[in-house]
């Protein structure tokens, strides 16, 4: 395989793992919590956190190998995971908004790709 697919791979995987942070994220966020401490010193947040840093570490890592220009490009793929990642584990909706949106990205990522 071409070392540019590989490390793409990588950074499409990178930008999925934070997008499962940031469902962590929310849904700490919907609970309440008896103390600000609380808040804060819950699992999801200290995962959610601690995969953020995960995947900085590996983007620095991959922006080594793959050109400048693909980056925009494969985190724009992190819109669609959080989107699809918030109907499966939030319940949320899809609105006709965010589908056309969805649609204009992966249209987007298709015509850069070729």
């Amino acid at each position: 395989m071409n070392e540019i697919l590989i490390y793409s791979i990588v950074m499409i995987v990178a930008v999925f793992i934070a997008a499962c942070s940031q469902i962590l994220l929310k849904r700490a966020a919907m609970k309440t919590y008896e103390t600000k401490l609380a808040e804060y010193l819950n699992w999801q947040v200290v995962v959610a956190y601690g995969l953020f840093a995960f995947t900085v570490i590996v983007n620095m890592y991959v922006l080594r190998y793959i050109p400048l220009s693909f980056v925009p490009i494969l985190e724009s793929t992190g819109y669609v995971f959080v989107t699809f990642l918030s109907l499966v584990f939030l319940r949320e909706g899809i609105t006709r908004i965010k589908f056309c949106g969805m649609v204009l990205i992966v249209i987007g990522i298709i015509v850069f790709s070729l």
